[in-house]
């Protein structure tokens, strides 16, 4: 006889004295305590393996004044993604512990993905219990639980969309307390009340109106929107056409009561949070805060055939199974790499089952999440970030979006107990082992890797020993030399404007480092690591023949005994 497996299904809860199960939470509050202190070192560890550049050192910068008072990030120019209610705040908290310095980048990017392996789990585990619980929970936690090194610097360092999922996955931990049908959904074999159906709750606690959800959805979600847009393909977007699509046919029906106005209210509060969320950075720009910098976005078909290719590896990229990076340690590397298409295996298997059955889920998140999956691959396919797998980034929410999918479809059917009369497949115990031992020496590995320097520490170092305090450079060489130097030296980021002139560069700058009654800028950083080209030229053209020049550590730096502020275009 054939056994159909339903993974929405939970085990019957038991009655426990209260005593017992105040020890039980306690215990497992515990576990979870110490299993996400050791994640956390584990990706500390491993993010320290990758320089902090001046990407990271931006945000670390505009944390600073904001914990120094500047709230609105007044004369800033931010990059195309503010990371203003997400990482930033985030930032402030450490900054406000430990101090500025390239080791808020890391501390962060520890945390952040430690939160995301965590509220994954979390997020698969639902309202299951027991056995099933514990299922979905482990698989979506284990999918997460290892990065491959050479993503390392999307899932574990500055800011680039992976921490825009922590609060995403809030919100749907919100979402998911309540059935789409308006009531919290009751574990099979639990008997419902005598006179009618049990009321509706809440995760938020029995006594919390049932209104009152959509309306946190929509604020958690314009809390997003305004740190990070792509949360419109990542959750907005995807809620709001699966909601209508599964209203729409009761609807047409004319079915009393109309099914699935819950769902309904969901998606107008999140398409509301959309678009309130698209105008609240130009708010703050017109109340003196930060300006957005823009990028073009436009997409050319032309390079269709090499997107794709890049789309290929991008998906086994972020779940750490990428076989055509290139390794450091070949052999280690490799079967690291290799066990981990597993989770690769998994996920497409999930996505197959979520095509299936798309229309036959109550459980709203899971055909929410397999349409954002197939949205992000989509968008990034057409998208200009397709050029390099470091275009990745884009889509580094994918990760916890498959995680949570694989865990809600699959995780009885691979860690789950065997049904009456099944019989045990020998191989698959000692398979499921070694993909196990598999995850959790990669996960060893990644925190064994030797850390390193900031990208421009020798500079920084050097600038510091010869009182050289305020000066110019490109902006790989800027930020990061001032996070570096925790604040001592002021290097300002400038580029090459029309015809050859030197201009500051409006990309993670506060504008107030170029007033001169403020800053005396009298040296030009030339050479170095991704320093920008022709800024030599444009430097002597701009400010005359330098007094000095030094050369070390293959930089050049060139001093003036005047302010080079009030000659800069």
């Amino acid at each position: 006889m054939r056994v159909a497996w339903r993974d929405h299904q939970a085990p019957a809860l038991t009655d426990r004295p209260a005593g017992a199960s105040r020890a039980t939470r306690v215990k497992q509050a515990g576990a979870v305590a110490g299993v996400a202190a050791i994640l956390f070192f584990c990706y500390w560890r491993q993010s320290q393996s990758v320089p902090v550049t001046s990407d990271g050192a931006g945000n670390v910068l505009q944390a600073w004044d904001m914990l120094h008072g500047n709230l609105l990030l007044r004369h800033w120019w931010v990059s195309d993604v503010s990371f203003y209610t997400t990482e930033l705040p985030q930032y402030m908290l450490i900054e406000f512990l430990f101090g500025l310095g390239a080791q808020v980048v890391h501390v962060a990017g520890a945390m952040t993905y430690t939160l995301l392996v965590l509220l994954a789990a979390l997020l698969a585990k639902g309202r299951a219990q027991g056995r099933a619980g514990l299922a979905r929970a482990l698989l979506a936690g284990g999918i997460m639980l290892a990065p491959q090194l050479n993503a390392t610097a999307i899932l574990l360092l500055s800011p680039d969309h992976t921490g825009t999922s922590v609060p995403l996955l809030v919100i749907w931990l919100l979402i998911d307390g309540v059935s789409p049908g308006g009531r919290t959904r009751k574990p099979p074999g639990t008997a419902r009340s005598q006179g009618g159906s049990p009321p509706p709750r809440t995760p938020l606690g029995p006594r919390t109106p049932l209104a009152l959800v959509p309306v946190l959805v929509g604020v958690g979600f314009l809390w997003t929107m305004l740190a990070d847009s792509d949360v419109l393909l990542t959750g907005i977007v995807p809620l709001v056409l699966v909601c209508a699509w599964r209203a729409c046919p009761g609807l047409i029906r004319g079915e009393r009561p109309a099914p699935r106005w819950y769902e309904l209210i969901l998606a107008a509060a999140a398409a509301a949070a959309g678009v309130a969320g698209s105008l609240a950075p130009r708010v703050i720009s017109s109340l003196g805060g930060y300006r957005e910098s823009h990028v073009g976005t436009d997409t050319d078909f032309s390079h269709l055939q090499h997107n794709a290719w890049v789309t290929f590896q991008a998906l086994p990229d972020l779940l750490g199974a990428n076989v055509f990076a290139t390794p450091t340690t070949p052999v280690l590397e490799y079967v690291f790499v290799t066990l981990h298409l597993a989770g690769v295996i998994v996920v497409i298997w999930a996505l197959g089952i979520a095509a299936r059955r798309f229309f036959r889920f109550d459980e709203l998140i899971v055909p929410v999440f397999a349409v954002a999956i197939v949205f992000n691959l989509a968008a990034y396919l057409v998208s200009p970030h397709a050029r390099d797998l470091e275009g990745a980034r884009e889509i580094a929410a994918i990760l916890p979006l498959s995680a949570v999918l694989a865990g809600r479809t699959l995780g009885m059917r691979i860690f789950g107990q065997r049904a009456p009369g099944q019989r045990a497949k020998t191989w698959f115990a000692p398979v499921l082992a070694v993909v196990a031992a598999g995850y959790l020496g990669a996960l060893g590995y990644g925190a064994a890797q030797a850390a390193v320097p900031p990208a421009n520490e020798p500079l920084a170092t050097w600038l510091m020993m010869h009182r050289l305090s305020d000066g110019l450079a490109g902006y790989w060489l800027a930020d990061s030399t001032t996070v570096d130097t925790r604040g001592r030296v002021v290097v300002s980021a400038v580029t090459l404007g029309n015809g050859g002139r030197l201009v500051p560069y409006q990309w993670e700058t506060d504008d107030a480092n170029y007033n001169p009654s403020r800053h005396d800028a009298n040296f030009v950083v030339t050479d170095g690591p991704d320093s920008l080209p022709g800024l030599q030229q444009a430097a002597v053209l701009a400010f005359g023949h330098p007094r000095r020049t030094y050369h070390t550590d293959g930089y050049t730096v060139m001093v003036w005994n005047t302010n080079l502020l009030t000659k800069l275009g």
